[in-house]
């Protein structure tokens, strides 16, 4: 008998790549995340904006915040509605990671989240700590990034 074939998805990661620009990243942790079902068919198809989002810390719990899902509307004559969705969603951490975290934040820095992993069977969450930037910083990561751009592309002319 023939199996059936799954459809395969084109997204295999959300990245938000806003949050290495704005802050210095450090130590990842990966995190499950608790979803509901069409929640999880927007995560899988890629249809999730990480930009802006952040993760705190609630009853020793962790959250993750501003985080908009785009979720199909399953009504009747409306082909492809979609409804956005950016209430907190809870991340699934052991308390030895949370305290950590914890401990880290009352150190002045942020908790970024970084990547939502869809391969495999879970949803998972890539959060780090940061430490924001400083204009200037930026202006120097911009600047590195034209430099090495510049040299890749003259490495590439001969």
């Amino acid at each position: 008998m023939a199996q059936k074939k799954k459809p395969s998805t084109s997204h295999k990661a959300v990245l938000n790549r806003r949050a290495r620009f704005d802050y210095e990243l450090g130590d990842e942790i990966v995190a499950g995340v608790a979803l509901t079902g069409p929640e999880v068919r927007a995560a899988r198809d890629g249809h999730v904006q990480l930009k802006g989002s952040f993760v705190t810390i609630k009853d020793n719990e962790l959250w993750l915040n501003n985080a908009s899902f785009s979720m199909k509307l399953n009504e009747k004559g409306k082909v492809g509605a979609r409804s956005i969705d950016t209430s907190p969603r809870k991340l699934l951490a052991s308390r030895k990671q949370i305290d950590g975290l914890a401990a880290q934040k009352q150190g002045g820095m942020s908790i970024v989240p970084i990547k939502l992993l869809t391969t495999g069977r879970f949803i998972k969450l890539v959060i780090a700590l940061g430490k924001g930037k400083k204009h200037y910083d930026k202006r120097q990561t911009i600047k590195q990034r034209d430099l090495d751009r510049d040299a890749r592309k003259n490495l590439h002319k001969f």
